[in-house]
C-alpha cells in the first residue's frame, strides 16, 4: 500500500492563506482523519494530495517519493467526493467499471473486480439499475465501490457521508471503516463532524484556519486537548470552558469559577494538576475546562462542592444533560455549566444542586494563548 507525507505545505488563494506550513505523516494502512470546521482548509489539503491544486511551498510524498510534479492520474489515488456524481445514462455496473477501461484490463478482469467489490459492499442486486433508481445510501455505496475497484494506493475521502440522514451516516461510518480495514488501503478522510472523526480514526489532525491545532489518537485528543479551540470542538456536548481564578488558601490551591455574580469555589485535590498550576505564572488569567461527564451534580451535600441553580434539563434516553447556571448579568446572559448524568436523574428548573468535579479530570488553559497547562 502506501504512506503519505505532507512536508511544510503552504497553499494560497490570492491573499488568503488556505494552508499554513502543514506537516503530516500518514502511515501505511492507516485511517487518518482531518477534522475541522467549514473553511478550515480540509478539502484544499485533499486536492493538494490528489494533484488538483498545487501548493506554493512544501513537498508531498507518496511512499517517500515526491509527487509535486506528477499529474493526478500519475499519483494512484482515488478521490471519494461528498456528492457522488454517477453517470445517469450508465448502469451501476458500468459506472463502477468506468475507471478501469483506461487501464486496458481484460473484460474478464474488469468483471471480476466489479463483482468482487459489489459483493463486498452488498450491492450485487443493484448492478443493473441506473442511478435514478438508487437511494442515498445506495448511491454512496456505488460511489465508494467505483473508487475501490481501482485498487489505488490511497483513498482520499471528502465528507463522503455528510449528505445522508443520521441513521444512514451511522451505518456508513461502520461500513467504510470495516471495508478499509478489510482492504488495508491507506485512507485520508476529511470531515467537520467530530463524531465521525472520533469513531472512525486511527489518528486525527484538527485543522483550523489552515493550521494544525493538534494531532493524536481520538483518546489523546479527547482526554488531553492541546488548546481551547480543540477543547470546545471535540465532544458532544463539548467541554465546559469557564474563566476562573486560582488562589492559595492555607496551603491549598482553590479554583474559583468566575461568573457575573461572584464565584463558586472548590479545592484542587489532584497532585499532578496542583504541581502543574504551581509551576505557572500566578498572574496569568486561567480558563477552567471539564467534560460534562466529569461534572458531578447531586441533590445531597457532598464534600468540596458548591451550589448552583438548575437552568435546563434535557433527557436524551441514554443520559440526561443538566445545565446549571453560575449567574447572569444585567442583560440576562447566563454562565452555564453542563453535566451529563444518568438517565434516571431527576431535577427541576430553578432547583439548587451541589456541583463538583472528578478530581483528576480537570483541565486548565492560558486565557491569553489558549494553550493547555497540562
Amino acid at each position: 500500500m502506501a504512506t503519505v507525507k505532507l512536508e511544510n505545505i503552504t497553499k494560497r488563494f490570492g491573499d488568503l492563506i488556505a494552508l499554513d506550513d502543514i506537516t503530516l505523516d500518514i502511515r501505511d494502512e492507516e485511517f487518518f482523519v482531518l477534522l475541522g470546521q467549514t473553511g478550515a482548509g480540509k478539502t484544499t489539503t485533499l486536492r493538494c494530495i490528489a494533484g488538483l491544486d498545487k501548493p506554493e511551498e512544501g513537498t508531498i510524498y507518496l511512499d517517500d517519493v515526491s509527487v509535486n510534479d506528477k499529474t493526478p492520474a500519475e499519483r494512484d489515488v482515488a478521490f471519494v467526493f461528498q456528492s457522488h456524481i454517477l453517470y445517469p445514462h450508465l448502469s451501476v455496473y458500468e459506472n463502477m467499471a468506468f475507471p478501469l477501461h483506461p487501464r486496458k484490463l481484460s473484460s474478464e478482469e474488469i468483471d471480476r473486480r466489479v463483482r468482487d467489490i459489489a459483493q463486498m459492499l452488498h450491492i450485487e442486486h443493484l448492478l443493473m439499475r441506473t442511478p435514478n433508481q438508487l437511494s442515498g445510501g445506495e448511491t454512496q455505496r456505488v460511489g465508494l465501490g467505483r473508487a475501490m475497484v481501482r485498487r489505488p494506493q490511497v483513498f482520499l475521502m471528502d465528507e463522503p457521508i455528510s449528505n445522508l440522514d443520521a441513521k444512514l451516516r451511522t451505518e456508513m461510518r461502520a461500513e467504510i471503516r470495516w471495508r478499509q480495514r478489510d482492504l488495508g488501503t491507506t485512507t485520508f478522510y476529511v470531515t467537520h463532524d467530530q463524531v465521525e472523526a472520533m469513531s472512525m480514526a486511527d489518528r486525527i489532525a484538527i485543522l483550523e484556519a489552515g493550521k494544525i491545532q493538534q494531532l493524536g489518537t481520538p483518546a489523546d485528543i479527547y482526554n488531553h486537548p492541546a488548546n481551547l479551540f480543540v477543547a470546545g470542538f471535540v465532544g458532544n456536548p463539548s467541554m465546559n470552558c469557564i474563566p476562573s481564578d486560582i488562589s492559595t488558601d492555607s496551603g491549598e490551591l482553590r479554583l474559583t469559577l468566575v461568573s457575573n455574580v461572584g464565584g463558586n469555589s472548590i479545592t484542587i485535590q489532584d497532585e499532578k494538576i496542583t504541581k502543574a498550576l504551581n509551576n505557572t505564572n500566578p498572574d496569568r488569567d486561567v480558563v477552567f475546562g471539564v467534560h460534562p461527564e466529569d461534572v458531578i451534580v447531586s441533590h445531597q451535600s457532598v464534600s468540596n462542592a458548591f451550589q448552583a441553580e438548575v437552568y435546563s434539563v434535557e433527557p436524551l434516553g441514554a443520559e440526561t444533560i443538566v445545565e446549571v447556571t453560575l449567574g447572569a448579568d444585567a442583560t440576562g446572559s447566563h454562565t452555564i455549566l453542563k453535566a451529563c448524568t444518568t438517565p434516571n436523574f431527576e431535577a427541576e428548573i430553578g432547583q439548587h444542586l451541589y456541583v463538583t468535579f472528578v478530581a483528576d479530570r480537570m483541565h486548565f488553559f492560558d486565557k491569553a494563548t489558549g494553550k493547555a497547562f497540562l
